[in-house]
C-alpha cells in the first residue's frame, strides 16, 4: 500500500505545511538526461550569498524549516562548496532540517562529513537498474573533467549509486531515492524498489517525465505509471505523487523569488555605474556608488552617490565598502571578485551581477513596476 512517512520533508502535507528553502549553490553537474532542454546551467549563488538569502527570507517572516541543496548542479560534483554552506546554516540554525539532492557519484567518500552535519535526508536519483537502460536515459555522464565513453560511464554510475546510498545508511543518515518514469525504465521500476530497498533506502519517489510540447519524446501513460508505483509499493514506502518530473536532473533551479528583497534596516540599493543609465562597472573599477532607494511616496529612485574605497588594502577595501552601504541589501555591477562578494553578502549585502539597465534592474528588485517609475 503507498503511503508517505512522517518525515518533515517527505509527502504532499509536508511540502504544503513545511517551509523550505533551496540553495543554489552547487555550480557543476555530472551528467545530463536526453531529455533535458537546458544548454547550460544557471549560474550558482556562493556560499555566503545563498545564506544571506536564507537570512533575509527568514527575517521577512517565512517559517522556513528545511535548507536544501539540489541544483543548479549536483551538490556532490563540488563538495567543499556544498559543505562549506550547509556547515555555515547549520551553525546558525541548529535546528534546521538539511537536505540535498545527487546523483550519487562521489557520495561514499562524503557520507560521514555529512552525517556529521546531521543531514535530515539525501535524495538520490536513480533512473536505472542496470547500464544498458542508463544509457537510454543519459546524453552524457562526466565524474570528473575528463570525458568517458557513455557505456563505460553507466556501468561506473551503477555502481557509486550503489555505493553511495550504502555509504550513507551506514552512516546513519535517511535515504530517498527519486525515479523518474521514463518510457526507456518503466518496466524496472519494480527491480530499482527492490535494489534501493537492500540497500537501506525507506522511502521512493515516482515522479514522471512530462515532455515539453512539440516534444520529440514521449511520456509513460498514466496506467503504466499506476501499474509501476503499485509493483513498486510491495517493497518499499512511496511518496504520493506531488511532483510531475522536470526533464533534467538538475532540480529547484533559481528563480526571481531567490531575487534579495528590501527590508527595514536595509531599504536600499547600490550600483556601480559609469553613466547611470546601465549597469556597466566591475566593482572593483567603481570609484563611486549610485545609492538607489524609496521615496516617501514609496517610488524607488535615485537618492545620492557615495565614495568607494580606494584601491588597494585587500580585505579591509571591502569591509569599508560593506559599510558605506551598510543600508543597502543589494549591489549591482557587471562583475565582481569572490573576496568582496564574500565579504558583502557576510555583512548581509547580497551581489547581483548584471549587466541591463539601471532603472529596469531596480524596479524589478522593488517589486517589478507596480509602484510606477521614478520621475527625475
Amino acid at each position: 500500500m503507498t503511503t508517505s512517512t512522517s518525515h518533515p520533508c517527505f509527502g504532499p502535507s509536508a511540502r504544503a505545511s513545511v517551509g523550505r528553502i533551496h540553495l543554489p549553490v552547487a555550480p557543476k553537474t555530472f551528467a545530463r538526461t536526453k531529455f533535458s532542454t537546458e544548454a547550460k546551467l544557471p549560474a550558482a549563488m556562493l556560499p555566503e550569498e545563498a545564506v544571506a538569502m536564507l537570512d533575509e527570507q527568514i527575517r521577512s517572516g517565512k517559517k522556513i524549516k528545511v535548507v536544501g541543496i539540489t541544483g543548479p548542479g549536483d551538490p556532490l560534483a563540488d563538495f567543499e562548496t556544498t559543505y562549506k554552506t550547509l556547515k555555515m546554516v547549520r551553525a546558525k540554525y541548529p535546528r534546521m532540517h538539511l537536505c540535498l539532492t545527487t546523483l550519487g557519484i562521489g557520495g561514499e567518500k562524503y557520507a560521514e562529513r555529512l552525517a556529521e552535519l546531521n543531514i535530515s535526508h539525501i535524495t538520490v536519483l536513480v533512473d536505472a537498474a542496470d547500464s544498458a537502460t542508463a544509457e537510454k536515459i543519459y546524453a552524457w555522464i562526466r565524474p570528473s573533467t575528463k570525458n568517458i565513453p557513455l557505456p563505460e560511464a553507466c556501468i561506473m554510475l551503477m555502481k557509486e549509486q550503489a555505493a553511495a546510498i550504502k555509504a550513507f545508511t551506514d552512516a546513519g543518515l535517511t535515504v530517498k531515492v527519486n525515479t523518474t518514469i521514463y518510457p526507456e525504465n518503466v518496466s524496472q521500476i519494480e527491480n530499482i524498489a527492490i535494489a534501493v530497498k537492500s540497500l537501506g533506502v525507506e522511502v521512493m519517489g515516482l515522479p514522471f517525465f512530462i515532455p515539453e510540447r512539440e516534444s520529440e519524446f514521449s511520456a509513460v501513460g498514466n496506467e503504466a505509471v499506476a501499474t509501476a508505483r503499485e509493483l513498486a509499493a510491495k517493497h518499499i514506502t512511496l511518496m504520493e505523487p506531488w511532483l510531475k518530473c522536470g526533464a533534467s536532473i538538475e532540480l529547484e533551479t533559481p528563480t526571481s523569488s531567490s531575487l534579495p528583497k528590501p527590508n527595514k534596516n536595509r531599504p536600499n540599493v547600490a550600483v556601480a555605474s559609469s553613466s547611470g543609465m546601465d549597469i556597466d562597472l566591475h566593482l572593483g573599477h567603481a570609484h563611486k556608488i549610485l545609492i538607489y532607494g524609496p521615496r516617501e511616496d514609496g517610488l524607488a529612485c535615485l537618492l545620492e552617490t557615495r565614495e568607494a574605497p580606494e584601491p588597494g588594502g585587500g580585505e579591509a577595501r571591502w569591509e569599508k565598502l560593506a559599510e558605506i552601504l551598510s543600508d543597502c541589501f543589494v549591489l549591482l555591477c557587471a562583475a565582481a571578485g569572490e573576496t568582496p562578494k564574500k565579504i558583502l553578502a557576510a555583512n548581509g549585502i547580497r551581489t547581483v551581477i548584471s549587466e541591463e539597465n539601471v532603472e529596469g534592474t531596480v524596479d524589478v528588485l522593488y517589486g517589478g513596476g507596480k509602484k510606477g517609475k521614478c520621475k527625475k
